[in-house]
């Protein structure tokens, strides 16, 4: 005959209590920690994209494809970090880059910690980057960062902003190659498999919108007309969060 009692039984091993399962359940789903001690609410793809935009000029579709995505996919995340620092994100979904900005405080008589500063342009830096722009709008092509420019292209554009009485003609090209050299870092221009050939980076519509662009090249006329001696005088001020980048890996032309 089979013995049929039921023998004791420890509560505690058959069922857990709805609030411990609860405070587990939520604790797996906020938690992404990758180091001892991490308290980050972001995932490592977000923060990987937060600190390219903080280390970078800009990134885009075309530099950081994997960041990118995380803008597109975490852009309230990493919105309201930014903000924390007192910056703001800036998205531009159909020039697939993404940017950050200082923020400016709408009272005057409150400041904000700046992460950020603006520095002038030279003359030939502000000169190229109006002829890039330029380009841009008459050589469009389908996708961004598609247009390609020469150096050489690029000299003979300055050039024809040098004055009459200009007589150091290596100095000069010494500025502009100055000048490149400093849109490669920002990654205003980017490089390709032929040191002399850059492809115009998308970008470059944010930096100078249609507005601006009609601005300096009505400075670059006057300063044209007016200067004679050939001086490097400053030129206006641009976000310099566009500066002291790192230089991009080189692309196939």
């Amino acid at each position: 005959m089979t013995d049929t009692t039921t023998g004791p039984v420890d509560e505690t091993d058959r069922f857990d209590d709805p609030a411990d399962v609860e405070q587990d359940v939520d604790r797996d789903e906020s938690s992404f920690a990758l180091f001892e001690g991490d308290e980050g609410r972001l995932d490592e793809p977000q923060r990987r994209a937060l600190v390219a935009l903080l280390r970078h000029s800009y990134i885009s579709a075309r530099t950081h494809a994997d960041e990118w995505r995380a803008v597109l996919d975490a852009e309230f995340q990493l919105r309201s970090r930014l903000n924390d620092l007192f910056l703001e994100l800036h998205v531009d979904r159909d020039r697939e880059v993404a940017w950050k900005r200082q923020a400016r405080s709408e009272s005057q008589r409150r400041g904000f910690p700046t992460l950020l500063r603006d520095v002038p342009y030279t003359r030939e830096e502000t000169i190229v980057l109006v002829y890039l722009r330029m380009r841009l709008r008459a050589d469009a092509r389908p996708g961004p960062d598609q247009v390609v420019v020469d150096r050489s292209e690029i000299l003979g554009h300055v050039a024809g902003f040098r004055p009459a009485t200009a007589t150091d003609r290596t100095r000069d090209e010494a500025r502009v190659a100055k000048a490149v050299d400093r849109l490669v870092t920002a990654r205003v221009l980017l490089r390709t498999s032929d040191p002399d050939r850059f492809r115009i980076a998308s970008v470059v519509e944010v930096l100078l919108p249609l507005e601006r662009l009609l601005e300096l090249d009505r400075w670059l006329s006057e300063v044209t007309t007016a200067s004679g001696d050939g001086s490097d005088g400053a030129g206006p001020s641009l976000p310099s969060d566009l500066d002291g980048d790192e230089t991009d890996e080189e692309e196939s032309a």
